[in-house]
């Protein structure tokens, strides 16, 4: 029985350790990514009512 509790302790640790490897991937894969592009200026023409010419 304690030896069942142990393999099981064990291997949460070894998720919490893989999840937390995978974490940091993902924040250096977002870091080098950027997450940005560049601002494109958005130009329509817009009619307006009577009223406000």
């Amino acid at each position: 029985m304690k030896r069942d509790v142990k393999i099981l302790a064990m291997s949460g640790r070894r998720i919490g350790g893989l999840l937390a490897v995978l974490f940091v991937l993902l924040l250096v894969a977002a870091l080098v990514d950027g997450g940005e592009e560049p601002l494109h200026p958005i130009e329509q023409a817009v009619e307006l009512p009577e009223a406000a010419r």
